[in-house]
C-alpha cells in the first residue's frame, strides 16, 4: 500500500492538510490540488492514482465535472465526493455521475478511513487481476478492469446469452465497483437477490458479510429492534443485548428485499441511518458507526407509491440512486433452453440423479409458455416434471402447463394413484428440506433463509420428519 498515491482536490487549506495527514498515516502518498486546473494537470502527469477525493465546489468549477472526466479517461480510478453537511442532493448527484462514494463535511475520520480502505481494495484487485489482453487490445472503456477467473465463474450464475442478459452482466460489473445504493427492480422470480449477491461478491466488500432481509416478513412492532438491535431490558422480552441487521452487515452489504413494504415510521429511521452512517440500538444512548452498502429490491412500482404518500420521496431518491432492472423471462425467451438445461442439472445434482432431458415437444411448450413467475416458476415446473416423469426424458405432458400455472413458491403435483395426497406432499417436502440442508452445508439458519421460512419453522419441520 505504501506505493499507492491519492489525489485530494479541495480549496480549503485546513481540510487538505487534514486529509493529507489522515491518508499518509494509512500508508498513502498524497498529492493535493486546490482547483480543477491543478487537479487535471496532476491526473495527466500521473495515471497511477489509487484514489481521488474532490470537493463539490471549487474556485474554477464544479467537482462533478472532474468526476465525469475521471470516469471517462481514468475508469480504473475510484473517485469520492466531499459534500457540505446536509447536502443530500449533492451526494446523490455525485453518485449518479459515477462517484465511488461520498463523505460529508465536517469529515468523520472513521467514515473516511472505511471508505478509503474499500477503494484501495478495488485498486489492489485491479493490480492483481491477470491481464488477458495487451494494452492496445484492452476491452471497451465501460469495463474498468479484467475479470479474474473467480469473478467469471460468479457471473456464470446469471444464465443466458441474450443481449438483455449481457447488458445486465455489464451493469452488475460496473455497480460492483461503486458504493452507490442500487435499486433492483423486476417481477417476482427474476433473480433480484442473485443480482444483489453478485454486486456484493464482485466488489471490494466481498470479504464482508452479505445480509439479506425481506422487509415484508418482519412484524412492524419488531422492525426497529431487528434492524438496529436492542439493549438488554429495553422492553419486555429483551433478555440480552441483540445485534441488529445493520451491525451484522457492518463492513459488507445489507440487501433490503421488498423495500416497498416498509412502514412509513420505519422509512424515516432508515433514511436517518443511511445519511448519518450510524445506528442507535433500541434502549441505547450511544450511536454506533456502521460501514454498510445498501442494496434494495422490489417487484412493485415505487414511483406511484411515492405519489400516493405511501413511500417517502427522500428515501426513494436515496435508495434509487442507480436502478438495475431485471428482465422478465418473457423478454428473453431465447434463454429458456439454456436455463432449463442448467436447472435440470442442478435438480439432478441436488436429488442425486442423472439430469433429465427435455423432449422436443416439452422444449417447445416451455418456449411458448407465459411465465408469470419467471425463472422461479420455470424451476418449479421442472421440479414437478422431474418428480412426475417416469423415464429420463420429460414430455410436454409431464410439464402439465395447461392444467394449472405453477405458483411462485412450492410444488404443485398430482400424486400417483396408489398413494394419498398427504403422503405424497410430505415426501416432496422432506426431499426439499434435505436438499436445502445439503445446499447450506447443514447450516440450519442458511437453509431456512434459502427456503424463505423462519428458523423456528425449519426446526419444527425437521423434527416432524425426524431429519437430523
Amino acid at each position: 500500500m505504501s506505493e499507492m498515491r491519492a489525489l485530494v482536490v479541495d480549496d480549503e487549506p485546513d481540510l487538505r492538510e487534514l486529509l493529507d495527514i489522515t491518508l499518509s498515516r494509512m500508508g498513502l502518498e498524497v498529492d493535493t490540488a486546490e482547483n480543477l486546473a491543478e487537479a487535471r494537470r496532476m491526473l495527466s502527469a500521473n495515471n497511477d492514482y489509487a484514489l481521488c477525493l474532490t470537493d463539490m465546489r471549487l474556485p474554477d468549477g464544479n467537482g462533478l465535472s472532474l468526476i465525469k472526466e475521471i470516469n471517462r479517461d481514468h475508469s480504473h480510478l475510484p473517485v469520492a465526493m466531499i459534500t457540505a453537511y446536509g447536502k443530500v442532493e449533492d451526494a446523490v448527484t455525485a453518485l449518479k455521475y459515477g462517484a465511488f462514494d461520498f463523505v460529508s463535511k465536517p469529515v468523520d475520520l472513521e467514515v473516511l478511513r472505511n471508505m478509503v480502505r474499500t477503494a484501495l481494495k478495488l485498486r489492489r484487485e485491479d493490480l492483481e487481476a491477470p491481464s488477458k489482453k495487451k494494452k492496445e487490445e484492452a476491452p471497451d472503456k465501460d469495463t474498468a478492469h479484467q475479470e479474474t477467473e473467480g469473478q467469471s465463474e460468479l457471473m456464470e450464475q446469471l444464465v443466458g446469452r441474450s443481449q438483455t442478459m449481457d447488458r445486465v452482466r455489464k451493469t452488475i460489473r460496473k455497480l460492483a465497483r461503486s458504493q452507490a445504493p442500487v435499486m433492483i427492480s423486476g417481477e417476482s422470480g427474476t433473480g433480484k437477490e442473485l443480482a444483489a449477491r453478485l454486486i456484493h461478491d464482485l466488489g471490494p466488500r466481498a470479504d464482508g458479510p452479505f445480509v439479506a432481509v425481506n422487509c415484508g416478513a418482519i412484524p412492524s412492532e419488531l422492525m426497529e429492534s431487528e434492524f438496529f438491535g436492542h439493549i438488554k431490558g429495553s422492553f419486555t422480552g429483551a433478555d440480552a443485548d441483540k445485534e441488529g441487521l445493520f451491525q451484522a452487515a457492518n463492513g459488507g452489504t445489507l440487501f433490503l428485499d421488498e423495500v416497498a413494504d416498509l412502514p412509513l415510521a420505519m422509512q424515516v429511521k432508515l433514511l436517518r441511518v443511511i445519511q448519518e452512517k450510524s445506528v442507535r440500538p433500541v434502549g441505547g444512548r450511544e450511536e454506533k458507526k456502521i460501514d454498510v452498502r445498501i442494496l434494495s429490491a422490489t417487484h412493485k412500482q415505487l414511483k406511484p407509491l411515492v405519489e400516493k404518500g405511501d413511500f417517502r420521496n427522500d428515501l426513494y431518491y436515496r435508495l434509487n440512486v442507480i436502478e438495475l432492472p431485471m428482465p422478465s423471462l418473457r423478454d428473453r425467451r431465447g434463454d429458456i433452453r439454456l436455463l432449463a438445461e442448467h436447472f435440470l442439472k442442478v435438480i439432478g445434482d441436488q436429488w442425486g440423479e442423472p439430469p433429465h432431458k427435455l423432449s422436443t415437444g416439452a422444449m417447445e411448450a416451455l418456449q411458448t409458455h407465459r411465465f408469470s413467475g419467471n425463472v422461479r416458476e420455470l424451476v418449479n415446473i421442472l421440479q414437478r416434471a422431474v418428480t412426475l416423469c417416469e423415464g429420463e426424458e420429460i414430455s410436454a405432458d409431464d410439464l402439465d402447463l395447461e392444467k394449472s400455472p405453477v405458483p411462485e413458491e412450492g410444488v404443485d403435483v398430482q400424486p400417483p394413484e396408489d398413494r394419498s395426497l398427504d403422503d405424497y406432499i410430505e415426501d416432496i417436502e422432506r426431499r426439499i428440506l434435505e436438499n436445502a440442508l445439503r445446499e447450506a452445508k447443514y447450516n440450519k439458519t442458511e437453509a431456512a433463509r434459502q427456503l424463505g421460512i423462519s428458523f423456528r419453522s425449519l426446526r419444527y419441520k425437521l423434527k416432524k420428519y425426524d431429519i437430523d
